[in-house]
């Protein structure tokens, strides 16, 4: 019997500089070639599960439109033993940007972030500062703040970093643990102006520290990381819910390469 997925994505959402449906309907059509594929909204996947051998997340949105609905979806997925794809213990962004504060704190290379107003002396001196939701997607309730203006703001469920000059931002792409390809932005003001990237070794490297630290055996993860004026990579986010892979920026070979990897890892999901 053919393994069903059920396809989670929200065809109707409007992104800025992307068309989350276009890449979904192309997606789940390749992957019907190995699946039975049936699509449901968001808000329809906690009562549709059921049904299905492997649940695919995609562009669904950001979760901050829905929570109540995504955390029923999250805690019926974990309590019944639903298989999610991609898997639900994640610790990027699928539980929010704290993350990015325990990777500052370690030492990662990661754009310096808290979340507490004690903490803001440990942040390098700028002349401004970004302060985003812990739950946010798509710049959704960020802002941006003066050094002295810090003190007075409400960081309850915020982080704060400094706003980085960057020469360019790069997004490398992963099935499971292995790479597939990488984009890059090489106008910094222009965040979907992607093009094709060969990545060095180190950018490499220091992407898959990121995989390779996030507790995701089948899944897509993008590690989404700005290049700073001395060339060195910082970590900008780890996307571990519902990235956009913008698959039609690569080319057909690669293309097929990563519906492939998909097709198996899903594939070894179910019979798992």
């Amino acid at each position: 019997m053919p393994i069903r997925v059920l396809f989670v994505t929200d065809l109707t959402y409007q992104a800025r500089g992307r068309r989350y449906c276009d890449e979904d309907i192309h997606l789940s059509d390749a992957l019907r070639e190995h699946f039975t594929v049936s699509l449901c909204h968001p808000l329809d996947a906690a009562s549709l599960m059921a049904d299905a051998d492997v649940v695919v997340v995609r562009n669904s949105g950001p979760v901050v439109h829905y929570e109540a609905d995504y955390r029923r979806f999250r805690d019926e997925a974990l309590s019944t033993g639903v298989k999610v794809f991609t898997e639900l213990s994640g610790k990027g962004d699928q539980v929010g940007k704290g993350y990015l504060v325990e990777l500052s704190a370690a030492g990662y290379p990661v754009i310096p972030t808290v979340d507490d107003a004690a903490d803001i002396d440990r942040l390098p001196d700028a002349g401004t500062y970004v302060v985003k939701p812990r739950n946010g997607a798509d710049s959704i309730g960020l802002r941006t703040v003066g050094r002295d203006d810090l003190p007075g703001t409400d960081l309850a469920g915020m982080l704060v970093q400094p706003r980085v000059a960057f020469e360019h931002e790069v997004s490398f792409y992963f099935v499971d643990r292995s790479f597939q390809y990488a984009l890059f932005a090489p106008d910094p003001d222009v965040r979907w102006g992607l093009e094709p990237y060969e990545p060095t070794p180190a950018d490499l490297a220091f992407a898959q520290r990121f995989v390779d630290w996030n507790d995701v055996d089948h899944g897509i993860q993008r590690v989404d990381a700005c290049r700073t004026s001395d060339g060195d990579l910082l970590l900008v986010e780890l996307e571990d819910l519902n990235p956009y892979l913008s698959l039609d920026l690569v080319d057909a070979d690669r293309r097929a390469a990563f519906v492939a990897a998909t097709a198996d890892s899903i594939g070894r999901l179910a019979a798992r």
